[in-house]
Order: C-alpha cells, then structure tokens, then sequence
C-alpha cells in the first residue's frame, strides 16, 4: 500500500471518487456534493484557515487503485480550550481492510502530533458540527439527511478497534406529520395555550434580513452557556439565509415571539438528499440542471430541522411543544404534503435539549457517535462536557 498527499487537481479528482468504491453496493448511500466538501479545504472560503491548518491523503493497494482516504485538521483555537490539545480527522473512507484502515489513521495521527497535537477526534469536519460530522452506529438502513454523516457498519469496529473512545453521541428523530401528539406533548401544548402573549411566524422570505436578524437575537441567548460560544454576527446571520434562500420552503422556518420580542425559532428545510440523489454528488452545469428539475417535478416527502432553540427565560414552559403543534398544523394543510420531520443532531452532552426532544419524539431515525483518540495510552479520557444549566 502507498499513501500519499493530496495537491494536484487530479488527486482532488480521485480523492471524491473514493467513496464511490467504499459504497458501491450500498443502496442507502447518497454522496455529499464533491462542491460542497471541497469548500471546506478552500482557504478562501472556509474561515477557519484563519487560525487552523488542514492536510488530505489518499490510499493505494499494490495494483495503484484507490482504496482509503482520510483528512486532518487543527482549529487552534478550538484546540487551546480542550484539556489537552485536539486536532480532528474527517472525510475517513476505506475498504473493509484493518491495515488500510489503520495506515490512514497513523498517516493523519502522525502529522497532528508533528503540529503539537495530543488527541484526535473523528470523524469530523474542519468547519460547522451540522455537516460531515460523527459516525454512524444505528439506523443503517435509512439514506442520511443532507449534510449528516453516513458510513458502513464496519466502520464502528474499525475506530474502537485503533484506540478511539465515544467522546459523545448524536441522536436524530422523526416526528410524523399526520401523527397523533404523544400524550406529554398535547399536555404541554394544552398548558402553553392557557398562555397569553405568544404568537408565531413562518418566514417570508421578503423580510429575510428581519427574520435573520430575530434568528441571531435567540441563536446567541441560546447558544451563550455553550463552552466556547462567542455568538454570530447580524452579518453572518443574514449570509447563512441568504445560502438556504433557494431552497427554502416558507411553511418550514417558524419564530415564535412573546409580546412582539424573538424567542424561539425552528429552521428547516425539504430534505435536499431526496433530490441529491438524482445529482450522484456533482453539482456543475448538469447537476444543477438536474437539481431544478427534480425540485420542480419530484418535491421531497419529508423535511429536516437544522436547528432550533429556544432563549433561556422560556426554555422550561413548553415553547417548543407548542412551535412543534403550530408547525404540524401548518403543514397538514400546506400545498406540499411532507410525511415526517427529522430532528437531526441532538447532543447527548446537553441533556436539557434531549429532553426536549423526546417530548416532540420518540422514534428513532439514526444515531452517530463524534470519538476522541488520547496519544498518550495512560491520559485520563473525559467525556464531552455537559453544557451549563442542563
């Protein structure tokens, strides 16, 4: 086997076609848009190249085909706020071989701990925890919602067998539109209906710059008790609607406001992957064509929460229970009929919004575990920290 350092534009090429061999005869895989991955290692676009560093790598069998690849990466300044300095490993595919497997983890292993490093999660992504992130360990037999991870089963085996720990794990659910509300969940929306001053929105998407904004005003009060939250600017807020503004479905992204104020928010969006599917991971001239053509004549069947949050001060009296009610009522008679909404990742560190979570839902879609590899064998492992206030 030879491993070697992806530069040239070829190994770019060959680097994006390796999954396609790791999953060839998989009929659940969807592949991430090549376009989407490769912003993440664009310096010019990926802000994090600021204070960080990222290096990619390809695998060879003895015959010259591609068989693994594996990515490394270092936030320093993410690093600096863990227990001991932490770089990451992401975008790990590989064939069903323990020493190919392993060649790639100590080729990435080996380079961070050139960087100073002293511990390695995976598999991870050198930017947001809402894409390329965790490893699949339940739900192998549902495709991923756009943007999450999904790996074969032996995967699992491969990183605990190296040495990686669950540093935590990420659950997703589905709520059923058409579904009658759980028990727990029609007492809370009974209790908040006896409420005054609460209203609701969905988004329009004519006023996208107010409704960022009211989405930056909740994001960061929610946000705030989270280790190392410095909040979003109006700016960013605005740009990340401005991304999803073409894809957007209006009866999706609701605002919930007590006496004219913002206080929680859900954003979602039609689950993309449904029509990505058709787009076999290549958004150029003809995928995009592809894209509009089966957004306007194949609308998904479900949708996807990307997050939601709910400002402290109204977080413990069912806000959410009564946001999720509005937004099912909404949809039973919206002019596109979607089945479910995923809930996708909650983390088991903050076990406050867990529980929320559970009240909307308890069927499972799939569940991911993030790992951490400690370098030194006699370091004490500790697990994620609970966010404050859960």
């Amino acid at each position: 086997m030879k491993i070697t350092p992806v530069l040239s534009k070829r190994e770019i090429k060959r680097f994006h076609k390796v999954p396609f061999t790791v999953y060839r005869n998989d009929e659940n895989w969807i592949p991430h848009i090549k376009q989407e991955v490769e912003d993440v290692f664009d310096e010019k676009k990926n802000h994090l190249f600021r204070n960080g560093v990222a290096r990619r790598w390809l695998l060879k069998n003895d015959s010259g085909e591609d068989i693994g690849r594996i990515a490394a990466f270092i936030d320093y300044r993410q690093s600096k706020k863990e227990r001991q300095p932490t770089g990451g490993v992401g975008f790990f595919e590989s064939i069903n071989d323990k020493s190919a497997a392993f060649t790639l983890f100590d080729t990435a292993r080996n380079w961070l701990e050139d960087l100073g490093v002293q511990a390695m999660d995976g598999p991870i992504n050198f930017g947001e925890r809402n894409k390329y992130w965790g490893l699949l360990i339940e739900g192998y037999d549902k495709p991923p919602i756009y943007g999450n991870a999904y790996q074969p089963s032996y995967y699992r085996g491969i990183f605990e067998e190296y040495g990686f720990k669950v540093f935590f794990s990420q659950y997703m659910y589905e709520v059923g539109i058409q579904d009658p509300m759980k028990e727990t969940f029609s007492r809370k929306v009974s209790q908040m209906n006896d409420r005054e001053g609460y209203s609701f929105r969905h988004i329009e998407l004519s006023k996208l710059s107010e409704y960022a904004e009211d989405f930056r005003t909740i994001y960061n009060s929610a946000w705030k008790t989270h280790s190392g939250f410095k909040g979003i600017s109006s700016e960013r807020a605005l740009l990340i609607f401005k991304k999803m503004k073409m894809v957007i479905d209006e009866k999706l992204v609701w605002f919930v406001y007590h006496n004219s104020e913002p206080v929680a928010f859900m954003v979602s969006l039609p689950e993309l992957n449904e029509i990505f599917k058709y787009v076999n991971g290549n958004l150029n001239l003809l995928g995009k064509l592809k894209f509009l053509l089966y957004k306007r004549f194949r609308k998904p069947q479900n949708a996807f929460a990307v997050v939601f949050g709910v400002v402290p001060k109204h977080q413990k009296n069912g806000v959410e229970s009564l946001m999720m009610d509005e937004i099912k009522k909404a949809l039973r008679h919206h002019k596109i009929q979607y089945k479910k909404m995923i809930i996708t990742w909650i983390g088991d560190f903050n076990p406050k919004m867990m529980h929320i979570v559970n009240i909307l839902s308890d069927t499972p879609y799939q569940k991911l575990n993030t790992y951490r590899l400690l370098f030194d064998p006699n370091a004490e492992f500790v697990k994620c920290e609970v966010v404050k206030g859960s």
